[in-house]
């Protein structure tokens, strides 16, 4: 394995940490992800609305990272993936935090969201953690799904557990709502490394015990776009098969005003029934389910009051009202 402390922190000179691809020298200037080579985070603490595998009962240990290099125009967590909140720490610093959360909170993994522009700060963060400090929680990383495959393959023993979006099945959707047009292609090539490195989650095969390895795809369904997550969960189910975990999520809230009029409203429940009963057809077998409404009776699934982060305030998940 080549020097962290030398080899890594220069992935910033020329930046090509994600697909954008930008090349930029982030200790001079910030990337497209709209960061420098200083890392940025805007919250470490438990987080309780994750999949019940990541969860668990003492919640997830979160680090969310400033800065994003998506930038959806319709993300929950628009104050730090474009609006810039967050505070510079050190490596120590962040391990140091991680290491306090944990041992305060007991909570069941240390789980990075949207590290990927920072990956050379994490691994390092990572091994702080690891070989000096001795913490063996499972490792999280809880991503976009538009990833560089060199990138992934170099976070693969910084790994455990991979929590990938898949956002879009169209193209024009993806460049009109992120700027990424080429995001399908990525996302399924991506997804494809993050199992061949850990394989599936292996929650489903330790009786709902919390995860300890393997990957999870999340998709978020969108207000107006059925026949973008209809088709989204198809390709997913011909490239992986029926036992691909899956997560079907329904929490989406307009949270800043939107050029794409649909993304103005909530969900609807017929939009949601239309998808859930697309996965089932499909015959998902591993498949987390996020209710817009209380889980029926016998339903095999998840649910919360959908939440809107307010990363400005000390605890900055409460839930929505009305």
């Amino acid at each position: 394995m080549i020097g962290i402390d030398i080899t890594y922190r220069a992935l910033y000179d020329e930046c090509r940490l994600c697909p954008r691809d930008c090349r930029v020298d982030r200790s001079v200037r910030r990337g497209v992800c709209g960061e420098a080579d200083t890392l940025r985070v805007a919250y470490v603490g438990p987080h309780f609305g994750e999949e019940p595998p990541i969860s668990g009962e003492s919640g997830s240990g979160t680090v969310f990272f400033t800065g994003c290099a998506v930038r959806c125009s319709f993300c929950q967590n628009h104050q730090i993936s474009r609006g810039g909140l967050g505070e510079a720490l050190t490596a120590e610093d962040l391990a140091g935090r991680i290491i306090d959360m944990a041992v305060r909170h007991r909570v069941h993994n240390i789980n990075f969201v949207t590290p990927d522009h920072f990956f050379p700060d994490v691994f390092e963060v990572v091994s702080i953690c690891r070989d000096r400090r001795g913490v063996r929680l499972p490792l999280v990383y809880n991503l976009s799904g538009y990833q560089q495959i060199e990138s992934l393959q170099q976070a693969e023993p910084f790994a455990d557990v991979y929590l990938p979006d898949f956002k879009y099945s169209d193209s024009e959707l993806a460049r009109k709502l992120s700027r990424c047009p080429d995001y399908p292609g990525k996302a399924l090539d991506a997804v494809a490394e993050m199992i061949r490195q850990k394989g599936f989650l292996d929650s489903f095969e330790t009786d709902g015990a919390p995860a300890g390895k393997g990957v999870l795809v999340r998709h978020l369904i969108l207000p107006g776009e059925v026949e973008n997550s209809m088709d989204a969960l198809t390709m997913l189910f011909l490239e992986f098969g029926d036992r691909l975990p899956l997560s079907l999520m329904s929490q989406y809230h307009p949270v800043t005003p939107q050029a794409h009029a649909p993304l103005n409203r909530r969900l609807s429940k017929d939009e949601f029934d239309r998808v859930f009963d697309h996965a089932l057809a499909l015959g998902f077998r591993n498949l987390f389910v996020q209710f817009p409404e209380e889980v029926p009776a016998g339903g095999e699934g998840f649910s919360w009051r959908p939440l809107v982060p307010d990363f400005t305030a000390e605890e900055p998940f409460a839930p929505i009202l009305g």
